[in-house]
């Protein structure tokens, strides 16, 4: 099977493998890995690596034998929510990088049920690099329902992580302060209070310890990219992340760019307001 489509500037300097992730979300990573270890991905007619760079305009072509993946795995869904199971290199709402998001799939799957539906809206964010559960309100009652549930954290939200080295102690409760830099689209972790700097919580327990450990980790505040700077900041960078992590550990496990952050469980509680999800407790499977 053929896949072809051409690159806009929002592709501009992406590697050609995050590009395909991006621009193609229905195809399984396994497919996308075995076109480049086959020489089956061109770019403009020849033949590239997974790390070469792209330029707007650009012809990627990728051949392969794997049928697609469903556009949307829908792990629950009833008249009032939506919940998925997000892959990873999909972003949920548009960026300046481009390609489908999760939103636009979440809004063809309930039009074709329903033409005139209401788009679903996401509840909560998850990094483009970041798989797991995700909560889209298919009604604007639920919207506000799940979006006070999040804000007062009365949901409970565990995620699996790969990080450098052993967690020691191999089970705590951290507590910092995340500053935010909006426009870098950065955070940095204080260990007492600065200037415009938010209050984190962050809950760990060791499942696997080693050069790499398997961690869970209990977010009790969402803040933006907190797993991943807080585990930074605790000496134990995740797996995979180019941005607060080890580059030269990534190089050397070759997982540059391919970020080991599952949303592996959520556990709901609306406080009666939407009955049917209180208590419920939705887990995925951590594909590494």
């Amino acid at each position: 099977m053929k896949y072809t489509f051409q690159t806009d500037s929002a592709a501009e300097g992406l590697r050609i493998d995050a590009c395909i992730r991006r621009f193609l979300p229905e195809l399984p990573s396994r497919a996308a890995q075995e076109a480049f270890s086959h020489r089956d991905v061109k770019l403009d007619g020849k033949r590239v690596k997974p790390d070469v760079r792209v330029h707007a305009g650009q012809c990627v072509e990728v051949f392969c034998m794997e049928q697609t993946a469903p556009l949307l795995d829908v792990v629950y869904e009833d008249a009032d929510v939506l919940l998925v199971n997000k892959r990873a290199g999909i972003s949920v709402e548009a960026d300046e990088k481009g390609g489908v998001t999760l939103t636009e799939l979440a809004a063809r799957h309930v039009r074709q049920q329903a033409p005139d539906a209401r788009a679903p809206k996401a509840c909560h964010r998850l990094d483009n690099q970041t798989c797991g559960l995700l909560m889209f309100a298919k009604t604007e009652k639920a919207e506000g329902i799940l979006e006070r549930a999040f804000r007062d954290r009365t949901m409970d939200k565990r995620y699996i992580c790969l990080v450098r080295g052993m967690m020691k102690p191999p089970k705590a409760t951290c507590r910092a302060y995340l500053l935010k830099d909006a426009k870098a689209a950065h955070v940095t972790i204080h260990d007492s209070a600065v200037p415009g700097a938010r209050p984190i919580v962050t809950a760990y327990e060791t499942l696997e310890q080693g050069a790499v450990s398997r961690v869970e980790v209990h977010l009790i505040t969402g803040r933006t990219h907190q797993i991943r700077a807080h585990m930074a900041a605790l000496g134990h960078p995740l797996l995979g992340d180019d941005v607060y992590g080890d580059r030269a550990f990534n190089r050397q496990m070759k997982m540059q760019g391919k970020l080991c952050l599952c949303a592996a469980q959520l556990t709901l509680d609306t406080g009666g307001a939407l009955p049917q999800l209180d208590g419920r407790t939705f887990r995925v499977k951590c594909p590494f």
